[in-house]
């Protein structure tokens, strides 16, 4: 049983990252190439570093739902059937 939780918690943890890394890496990605932009023009507004890095992760949560719906759903169910399992 106790292992069975172990895994359960490892699986947990890669589903988590699998789904936070694509957001993460072009939050990353953009931020890096506004932060390159500001220092060559020596712009150093605000607005321009948020809004294009919030318009990229917006874009990615929207490209990768499908994908992202799907994983969830597919450890939901391993979830579900696993009940039975853990509880005995």
């Amino acid at each position: 049983m106790e292992s069975q939780l172990m895994s359960l918690a490892i699986e947990t943890y890669k589903i988590t990252l699998y789904l936070a890394l694509p957001i993460l890496l072009v939050a990353l990605i953009m931020g890096l190439l506004i932060s390159i932009f500001q220092a060559t023009t020596q712009i150093n507004e605000m607005t321009l570093a948020f809004v294009p890095k919030i318009l990229a992760v917006i874009a990615m949560i929207i490209f990768t739902m499908p994908w992202m719906l799907s994983m969830l759903t597919d450890y939901t169910k391993m979830l579900i059937n696993m009940i039975p399992t853990i509880i005995s």
